[in-house]
């Protein structure tokens, strides 16, 4: 099932939540919406789910405008970060509720609702748990319910709501795979929020990146990381160090040195040049394109963080090989390798 939205405006008084957002999901892809806290991206979610109706613009499913569609008649499965599951039920008539409240016409018959509880419980590797109650769960377990609930009905589209926040980091990272891999088993088309990036970036086909209610960028986690389209996009995925640049011809200047850039056609003129901490390396003051003082040194992994200041407006973290440790207050010079280049705010 594709789902298209078209121009979609949302505001909650005089504050603007969404601001003509436009984007397509394709039929069984797994899209993450990825951004900070009031981007933007749950009330997104909450548009296409119709518990919100949107000032402007349009949701399409497949070709039908779902945009006045109750959210009864849209069949989307929707799972919250807190599991949102009855609390007096066992874990079996959680998962068929939404099958046993349908109209009688449309609902399948007991031994129906039963086969596709066990199947549903097997899927999400609970089998046996059917007669246990969400309080003798973990958190854990209870999202996988959570996810057999909404899958039990046989949604078009499934929404999932920050579904791993209330998680810990080691649960959250485990239950990253098991998602991907029900999403390939199952071929539903799938759209979650997210403000983990790391997250985004492992499961999902496509990010759409949205900040202040705008969408900056939607793409592959390879093109969003390697090719972003807006400084936001870049600072959000990750560190970046910002110097002042200056276009002349094709070239990029810092210090009246060039820098190893594309500038993706842009003309002469003044910019900003952001570079990654992998995309400098410590030199010689002398040889450098700008010079900083050691703050702070921290090993991170098998590199250490090279923390200098004077550089560049901000902090600068300089990624190194763990033989490369100078010592604080030493003057140190950085090379600009490579990076992005914006125009300037």
């Amino acid at each position: 099932m594709e789902v298209r939205v078209a121009n979609v405006a949302k505001e909650f008084g005089e504050t603007a939540a969404l601001r003509d957002v436009s984007l397509t999901v394709h039929p069984g892809e797994l899209l993450a919406l990825l951004g900070p806290s009031g981007s933007g991206k749950t009330t997104l979610l909450r548009v296409i789910a119709g518990l919100e109706a949107p000032e402007r613009g349009q949701v399409f499913f497949g070709g039908q405008d779902a945009t006045s569609l109750a959210v009864q008649k849209r069949q989307v499965g929707f799972v919250f970060q807190h599991y949102a599951l009855f609390k007096h039920l066992n874990v079996g008539d959680n998962i068929a509720y939404g099958l046993r409240v349908r109209e009688r016409a449309r609902r399948p018959s007991k031994a129906d609702i039963a086969q596709r509880v066990s199947d549903l419980l097997e899927l999400v590797q609970l089998s046996g748990y059917e007669a246990r109650f969400p309080a003798q769960l973990s958190g854990g377990q209870r999202q996988r319910v959570a996810l057999a609930r909404a899958l039990a009905v046989e949604p078009r589209v499934l929404l999932l709501d920050e579904p791993f926040g209330a998680l810990d980091a080691k649960v959250r990272k485990d239950l990253r795979r098991w998602l991907r891999d029900i999403h390939e088993r199952t071929g539903q088309t799938t759209i979650f929020v997210t403000h983990d990036q790391d997250e985004a970036l492992e499961l999902a086909d496509r990010v759409a990146v949205l900040n202040n209610g705008r969408l900056e960028q939607i793409g592959t986690p390879d093109e969003v990381q390697d090719r972003p389209q807006t400084p936001f996009v870049l600072g959000f995925l990750g560190d970046a160090a910002r110097f002042d640049a200056r276009i002349v011809g094709r070239q990029v200047l810092i210090g009246g040195k060039a820098v190893p850039v594309d500038i993706h056609g842009r003309g002469d003129g003044e910019a900003a040049l952001y570079s990654r901490p992998w995309q400098l390396r410590i030199a010689s003051p002398a040889e450098a394109h700008v010079r900083g003082v050691v703050t702070g040194i921290r090993r991170v992994g098998g590199s250490r963080r090279i923390e200098i200041q004077g550089a560049a407006k901000a902090k600068v973290e300089v990624e190194t090989a763990l033989s490369v440790e100078p010592a604080i207050g030493e003057e140190v010079g950085l090379e600009i390798l490579n990076g992005y280049v914006f125009a300037t705010d």
